[in-house]
This record gives structure tokens, sequence and C-alpha cells, in this order.
């Protein structure tokens, strides 16, 4: 069944396309409400969630061994709701595209669809494809109808993508050439590729060369200069999808392909990944306390909460690495309804500068942004009740058997999301409480479907947070079958 999110999402996309003008917006609502509702279905009927069951396999390219092989496990099932919730709040965030709306939607989808290809394959080079087929879509959203510096925005993430890409591709070639040598037949194969004995003298090289390619597009330091960037060129719609999506491309196939793959070689490079991810906490944390763009405030955000999924994966500890994965989803969600009131606010007054919103008392104006803001906040400092602090507590705790001066020092980069956090929010918000009539009445209201993206977002965030079992159930089972963690 969770097969049909890609079917159905590129139906979607192409039926955007072709469709007059005003009902694109409903074909890509109805195509990612059903994407979701799958992806949620699967997730809680799932069985077995600890093995990467095969979906469906057909034969592709017989001279190469490729085949259409898809399948999923408690992992895979977790970022595909997640992308799934995301997709579907970023088009109730575009109701109101009036610019061409065939083919931003047409675009949008394809992401979308990309996206949960890249989460369901099971042969090397369909990954790859998939993989590779975010980027352009990506490109086009920031281009066409994006804001500040679009195109320069659209072109360093673009390059970046590629680059990472290029890295992937290769380290995908020498996993391929090496495993045909015994077996063609295994040679793409995730499943029997988790299995066969890659010598450690050739893991030692192709693992630091596919990590690499992976942590550019997760945003990881110090490969993250084009996250900040692409996030405050992109539309909204196109920030949620990056936040809540995009980067987590990077970080799965970090786990799926490199680590899964090359368990020696992650073994041999994995301290240095933990100062990467250290130092990515605290100086991204450290750079958004120094921005006066909203956007870059959070886009900063973005990268240093990334820091710690790349913490908790380089903990190799199942536990550490089941609360990366938890955090994927946490961040997917908080990411995205950060980005989703940034857009609704810059919508309104046309800046995303502090100073000037503080100015115009935006708690009064807009009590509906500023309540989401305040939920928000909440979840990405990590208080508890909320996502944040259940993925980040997992982590922690996990880290501290390996790694315990990391945690030490990570402690001072939660104090510094704290910081920048709130002052993004008092400054925002609760700046001029009594701002004068004519910009109050100025604002346009928050619309209905707004209002229903950032409720579903709030929802997850706090549903989750109460209740992280649901998700720790179905991630631990999944992450402990993996390679990297046996002896």
């Amino acid at each position: 069944m969770i097969a049909w999110t890609i079917y159905l999402t590129f139906a979607g996309a192409l039926a955007a396309l072709l469709a007059p003008g005003v009902l694109a917006r409903w074909v890509a609502i109805v195509t990612t409400t059903t994407g979701f509702a799958i992806s949620l279905l699967a997730l809680v009927d799932a069985v077995d969630v600890g093995l990467f069951q095969t979906i469906t396999r057909h034969e592709w390219v017989l001279t190469l061994g490729m085949e259409y092989h898809l399948a999923a496990d408690g992992i895979s099932l977790t970022l595909c709701l997640v992308t799934g919730l995301t997709a579907l709040c970023a088009v109730l965030f575009s109701w109101g595209v009036d610019r061409r709306p065939n083919e931003f939607f047409f675009w949008l989808l394809l992401v979308v669809g990309g996206s949960y290809g890249v989460f369901l394959s099971a042969d090397l080079f369909l990954f790859f494809v998939f993989y590779e087929l975010v980027i352009v879509p990506k490109y086009f959203l920031i281009a066409i109808w994006g804001s500040t510096n679009k195109e320069y925005g659209a072109m360093k993430l673009t390059l970046y993508s590629f680059l990472g890409g290029a890295l992937v591709m290769i380290g995908i070639i020498a996993i391929y050439v090496t495993a045909g040598k015994e077996s063609v037949a295994s040679a793409l194969d995730l499943q029997q590729l988790a299995q066969f004995p890659i010598a450690p003298s050739v893991q030692a090289w192709i693992f630091p060369i596919l990590f690499l390619g992976f942590a550019t597009l997760a945003g990881v330091w110090p490969l993250h200069t084009w996250a900040p960037t692409g996030h405050v060129a992109a539309p909204t719609a196109g920030s949620m999808l990056l936040a809540g999506i995009v980067m987590k491309l990077g970080a799965y196939g970090a786990l799926r392909i490199a680590m899964n793959l090359l368990p020696q070689g992650f073994e041999m490079w994995r301290n240095w990944i933990v100062v990467l991810a250290v130092i990515g906490i605290v100086y991204a944390a450290a750079v958004a306390l120094r921005q006066r763009d909203l956007k870059f405030v959070i886009g900063y955000s973005s990268v240093s909460h990334m820091g710690f999924v790349l913490l908790g994966l380089a903990s190799a500890t199942a536990l550490g690495a089941s609360g990366a994965v938890l955090q994927m989803f946490s961040h997917g969600v908080i990411g995205a309804l950060l980005f989703a009131i940034a857009g609704m606010v810059y919508r309104r007054t046309h800046t995303r500068d502090l100073d000037a919103l503080s100015a115009a008392g935006l708690a009064r104006a807009l009590p509906f942004a500023a309540f989401a803001f305040v939920i928000a906040s909440a979840a990405s400092m990590g208080i508890p009740g909320f996502s944040g602090f259940a993925a980040e507590i997992t982590i922690l705790i996990g880290t501290w058997k390996n790694y315990p001066l990391a945690v030490w020092i990570t402690g001072a980069g939660m104090v510094l999301v704290a910081s920048f956090t709130l002052r993004a929010l008092k400054t925002a918000f609760f700046g001029d409480q009594t701002p004068a009539p004519a910009i109050a009445e100025a604002l346009p209201p928050i619309t209905t479907p707004e209002k229903i993206g950032a409720s579903l977002l709030m929802f997850s965030t706090l549903a989750i947070g109460i209740c992280p079992k649901f998700l720790l159930d179905r991630i631990a089972p999944a992450v402990e079958a993996m390679s990297f963690l046996k002896p």
C-alpha cells in the first residue's frame, strides 16, 4: 500500500500541470492528503517493522542487475509519514499562489514523489534516481516563486546538491563494482549488501565519500551554507519542504546507505562525525543569535537541529540512532511550522526584519500566528511535552555512553538555541504591544487553510511529545537491525 504514495504523487503532479489553473490546488490537496493518509495507515498497521521488507520487485536493467525494488521498515515508514504531513501542509500554505499555479504544484509534487521514492528504495541505483529527481524541482520552486535573492539562493542550493549527488554517485559505483565482483545479483540490493563483507580497507575510503555527499544535503557543518540562503530565498512551501523533507533525505542516506552498508568504515570515521555534529550544533546556534532576518534565524536553527541528528547517528548506540530518526521526524514538523509562520508574517507585513516586526505589535495584530510561534518555539527549544524534547533527550542519553564530553558541549548549544528562539519570539511578536490602529487593521487575517496547516503541525509535535512511544516502537527495531550496531 505504501508504494502508492509514489505513484499517486507523480500522477497528481501530471494532473496538476494539465488541470485548469483554479483546479491545480485541488489536485494537489487531494494528492497530498491521500499520500499522508496512506503513510499514516501504513505506519499504524505495520508488522515486523524491524525488517526491511520488500513491497514490490521487478526487473529493470538486466545487464547491470538493476531492479525496481521497493521495501519498507519502521524508519522509512516514519519518514514517509513526515513527508506526507509536510507536503499536505505546504499545499495548504500555498493555497493563495496565483502565479503559474499549475507549474508550482507540479514542481512541488515532484519533490514529494521523489522523496517518497528515496525512503522506499531498496535498489542502490533506484535510490540514486529518486535522490537526484528532487534536485531540479527545488531549483524551479525557488528561482520562479522565491523572494530575496531567489536566483542566487536557487543556484547555490542546486550546485551544492549536485556536488553532494556526485559524491554519492561515486560511492554507489564503488560499492557496485566491489560487490559485483562476487555477485551482480546482490551488487545493488540494499537487503543483501547489508550482509556483504566489503574489505575494511575499501570501506575506509568509500565511507567518507558517501557520507560527505549525504551530509551536504543534510546541511551538516561545514557543508551547510546553502541551507540558510536557500531557506531565505525559497517561497513558504519551498522552505517547508527543504526543512521538513529534503534535509532528511541526506540524513536518511547517511544511515541507510553509508552507515548500514559500510559499518567498519563508519567505525573508523565516527569520532570525526561527532566532532562535526557538536561544532554544527554550537556554531549554527551562535550564528542564529546574531541574525536580524526571521528566516535566517530559522535557517540556522535548522542546521543546529540537524546537528542533533548527526550526533545521534554517530553515537553508535541503538538509543542514540533511534533518537536521531525521531529527531528527523520532529525537526521536519517543527521546521515546517516555523517557516510556515514566517511565511504568514512576511505575506502580510512584507518584511522579515526583526526590528521592523517588533514595531508592528504582531501578537495583537496576528494572535493566531503569535500562538503558533509560541508552540513552535517551545518545541524547538526542547521543552518537555513536545517532540523536540523527546528526540533530543533520547539522543543525549544514547550519546552519553560513548561520548559524554560531546553531551556536555552540546548543552551549551542548547542554551544558545533557547537564547535565539526566545529573542526571535519576543522581538517579532511581543515587541510593541500597542501597535498603531492602521497597522493592525491593514494586516489581512490568517486564512482558513493556513490555520488548518499550522494546527496539523502543532498537533503533531504535541502528540509525539506526549507519546513518543508510538514512533519509537516502530523506529527502534529497524535501527537495531542495522549492521553498524552489530559487533
